[in-house]
């Protein structure tokens, strides 16, 4: 199974950016992690703070990948663009937010890509990455390999 994340504009910055909100870890140190606790998938990551760039790997993981992870950042509220990439790869894809969008300003409460995804995670902190992998394990039997 190959289970492709992706890391939208500022998540780069993980480790630094608002720690509060975001904590200390960075993502790179994060990804390994979750590569030591699921060896039997194949993880890849991308992060881009280019919405333009994120929708090309997203249709670049057509036939390569079982499942998506998304953390698309601020373009969840704004992109219609990504929404609509979701919708042409057909590839299962759950949208993961670090942070409890519903509890932060009125704009973080619309998701244009939710409705495009089998599912959301939203407020647990990295732990949204993790279980996000294990959804995909457990539909394992039924996603396309």
């Amino acid at each position: 199974m190959t289970i492709a994340i992706v890391n939208g504009p500022n998540l780069n910055l993980l480790g630094t950016r608002e720690p509060e909100i975001y904590g200390n870890q960075t993502f790179e140190a994060y990804f390994e992690e979750l590569k030591t606790m699921f060896p039997q998938v194949q993880l890849q990551y991308y992060q881009s703070n280019v919405e333009g760039e994120l929708i090309n790997f997203l249709h670049n993981c057509m036939g390569k990948v079982n499942g998506i992870v998304l953390n698309a950042g601020a373009y969840t509220h704004t992109s219609i663009a990504l929404a609509d990439a979701i919708a042409a790869i057909i590839i299962p894809t759950i949208e993961v937010h670090i942070s409890n969008v519903m509890a932060r300003e009125d704009f973080r409460k619309t998701s244009y890509i939710a409705a495009k995804c089998v599912g959301s995670i939203s407020g647990l902190g990295m732990m949204g990455y993790k279980l996000a992998v294990e959804y995909f394990l457990s539909q394992k039997s039924k996603v396309k390999n």
